[in-house]
Parts: structure tokens; sequence; C-alpha cells
């Protein structure tokens, strides 16, 4: 595929937060872009005022004639979208170029200085945090991020072509079209056994991302995980290190250990050890493309963070609301220590929404024993995302298996009153399907009540 020869790109799931970033990119270059998604939503809206026109009726009447144009006319798609879709089966069935958004990635950033981010936990933050930090050391880059960074107030970012920055995501295998210079693997947990059938299949599937490495290319794997690279973590003997944390007003002080030098007293103000370690993945990345390692230190004292990732949306002294896309045992676990060691001997209520049937049914007993852990739980129902009802497996089985005495089964519509009568000092709100379109209502309500 030439992309000189390429015109036009039509995305179908152009709402994906990934989907879009690549969107922007084409339209950015001068390619004419336009797209579908299912729904309407704020990431769809932003596109409509960058120009790009979507379409959320699975019609090709809503195509224009210059997109049937086989020669001019690229195709991307997300895996999310069934075979069935009528869009997606027209352009297959009449040569178009079809690809997903992996491979269109692969393509774009092949020839540039690739940084690629992965993990089962911690892409967005830790790629946001490196777009941050390039940023910050004058070093020109494109990334294309996972989530909406509150740095760049976007999921894109253009400041040059000559590095780039991506999620290497193991959705679908997805990060394999990938070829990256450096890369990082920030965790392995068990995830989308719907794809891969067992841990041992995933586990698999990160070794063989780390062979697409270019040849002169540099791994960093946080310190524990069965994985040959430079290691990063907290303490130990790990390459890059953290070591002698404090907290002062809400914020981490600590000590930054590299192979050459010990950077002291850095700060870094987002909550949570697994953030200590996204940031510390990020700095070892950026390291790499020649930034001096003290203007990188003083870089992640004035990282924002990124939306929906331990969000303060109200932070008074009586009271804190954290919202996060936590979707995970292992994510909700680091969301749960995090709130416990920023607010110490507050009463904290969770409200989590499940995503995906199968997530569920496959982690159930360790989302019960995660969401045990708070002072009361207001659980909602699953959200399907792509996914058809797996019978047995809802929001009740799950609440069932939860031991907490504080815990309740909530609809979207009854939510705000349930949060407003439990008078708790500390709410967070977890999940990845649409509890985000929630939270600003939730937002408003109790900052009015206060």
């Amino acid at each position: 595929m030439n992309m000189k020869d390429i015109h036009n790109v039509f995305f179908i799931g152009i709402g994906g937060i990934g989907m879009s970033a690549l969107a922007r990119y084409f339209k950015f270059v001068g390619k004419e872009v336009i797209g579908y998604d299912r729904t309407k939503s704020p990431i769809t809206d932003t596109l409509e005022t960058k120009g790009i026109t979507v379409h959320f009726e699975d019609s090709m009447d809503l195509v224009p004639t210059a997109f049937r144009n086989s020669e001019q006319t690229l195709v991307v798609y997300t895996p999310a979208v069934p075979d069935s879709h009528a869009q997606l089966s027209y352009f297959r069935a009449n040569g178009f170029e079809v690809k997903k958004r992996s491979e269109v990635l692969g393509i774009i950033t092949r020839d540039t200085f690739c940084f690629a981010v992965a993990g089962t936990h911690g892409k967005t933050t830790t790629s946001c945090i490196l777009a941050h930090l390039l940023k910050e050391t004058g070093t020109p880059f494109t990334a294309f991020l996972g989530g909406i960074s509150e740095d760049f107030n976007s999921n894109f970012v253009l400041d040059g072509t000559a590095y780039s920055v991506v999620e290497a995501d193991e959705f679908d295998r997805s990060f394999l079209q990938l070829s990256p210079d450096v890369a990082c693997i920030t965790s392995m947990d068990a995830d989308h056994l719907d794809i891969y059938g067992t841990e041992k299949e995933l586990h698999q599937s990160f070794r063989d991302f780390t062979e697409c490495l270019k040849p002169s290319g540099k791994l960093f794997v946080k310190s524990g995980l069965p994985l040959q690279g430079n290691t990063f973590g907290i303490g130990g003997d790990s390459d890059f290190r953290i070591e002698n944390i404090t907290i002062e007003h809400g914020t981490y002080l600590f000590d930054l250990v590299t192979p050459a030098e010990v950077l002291k007293q850095v700060r870094f103000n987002k909550p949570g050890r697994h953030n200590l370690l996204n940031g510390l993945a990020a700095f070892a990345m950026a390291v790499q493309a020649g930034s001096p390692p003290h203007r990188l230190a003083e870089a992640l004292g004035s990282f924002k963070g990124v939306q929906r990732r331990f969000s303060y949306q109200i932070k008074e002294k009586d009271f804190v609301f954290i919202d996060d896309y936590a979707h995970h045992p292992t994510e909700i676990n680091a969301v749960h220590d995090a709130v416990r060691e920023m607010h110490p001997s507050k009463e904290v209520i969770a409200v989590f929404q499940p995503h995906l049937f199968s997530r569920t049914k496959d982690f159930v007993e360790d989302f019960a024993l995660s969401l045990s852990k708070f002072d009361g739980i207001l659980l909602l129902e699953i959200y399907p995302a792509r996914e058809e009802p797996i019978a047995g497996v809802n929001s009740e089985w799950l609440l069932d298996k939860i031991e907490n005495p504080n815990k309740k089964l909530v609809s979207k519509s009854d939510l705000i009153h349930e949060i407003k009568q439990s008078k708790t000092d500390v709410l967070v709100t977890m999940g990845a399907g649409d509890i985000g379109l929630e939270v600003p209502k939730i937002k408003k309500e109790l900052a009015y009540a206060s």
C-alpha cells in the first residue's frame, strides 16, 4: 500500500479512542476522512469539529461517491466490528484496501523511531507520560494515545515526525503489527481470554511481541515479569528503579536510580504505586531519545494526567470523587491501594460497571475479592460492548460473590440517588463502558449538593 495513492480514508468504528487518533492523523496530513460508528459520543463530536463527517447507520447510501473508488480509498476497521457489518462486507467484496487499525499504525510508524508501550494495564498512562516527557524536552514526535491526555487535551499529538509514540495493544494480537525501536511491557496479567483461551497463550503473544523489535531495539520490562530485558521497578536491583518514597501534600517524592546516576527528590503527582511505575517506564524509554535525564525527571513533576485514569473530579477537605477506567481485578486493586494510601482512614464507596460478559465470567472470583476491599459497593449491570449475553453471567451473580455487607445492585437512573444516600467520604467510579458518560452528571449533582 502506497500512502501517496490514497486520497480517502474511511473508518469503521471511528469513535474508538485509537481509531479516532488515526482519523485525526489522516485529516492532518491532507486526506479526506469520514467514518461510521454505532453511537454518537464526545469523541465523534470532537471529530466533527475537526471537519470529519461521522454517520451512525450501517448503510452504503451514506458513503459518498468519492469513497467508492477502490484505487484511492483506504478502509480502516476495528476488530470489535462484526464480519456481518454491511459496509465492511461491501468494501471487502469490491477489492478495496481494507486494514485493521493496528496494521495501519504499523505502516505509519515503520519509518520513524518508534516507542511502543505494551502491557495488559498501564499502556495509556505510560504513553501519555512519555509524550509529555518528549514534549517538555523538545523532541519532535507524533503520538497515538489510548486516552485523552490532560497535558494535550487530546488523544493525538503531532509535534514532529522523527519519533512516534504508540500503544501496543494485545487485543486480537494487534501489537504484532508494530516494529518498535524501543518497547516496554508494563504487565502480563491474564485478560482477553475470549481471544487467547489461556494465560499461557497470552504470555506467548507478549514474547512474540518482543521479537518484533528492530534488530538494534531496546526492551524494558517491569521487574518480575518472565521476560529478558532492561528492568524497571520500585526498590530491588532493577536497572531503573525508585527508592526512598515519601508523600508530601498528595505528591510523591523519591529518588530515581538509573544505570548511570541517582536523581534526588523527583516529584510525581499521580497517586498510586502503579502510576509511579508507569512514570518510571516512560522515563526509561525517553532517555533513549537522548534527552538529559535531569530534564526528564523535572518533566515528571509537571505531568497532569489522563482523563479517566485516577482523575479527581472533586477534591475537597470533606469529600473526594475519583473516576478511573479500571475494568480488570488487578486495576481495581491498584485503584483501591492508591485511594487508601492518599486518603487514609476515610470511608470509600466504589461504583463499578463490569465490562464484557466474557471478562466477568473469566475473573468473577477475582472481581469479587477486589471489590470486597472497599467500604461499600454500588454495582451496575454489565456493559456488553461487542458481546452477546452469556447465560447466567450477570451483575447479580457477581454481587452474590462479593463479601461486603454494604453492597447493592443499582440502575444508572438510581445511581446518583444511591450515591447521595451513602454520605461517603470518598467516591470512586470505575469501568470501561459508558459509565464515563455518567461522571459529569454525578460531578454536577454532588458539587451542587455540597
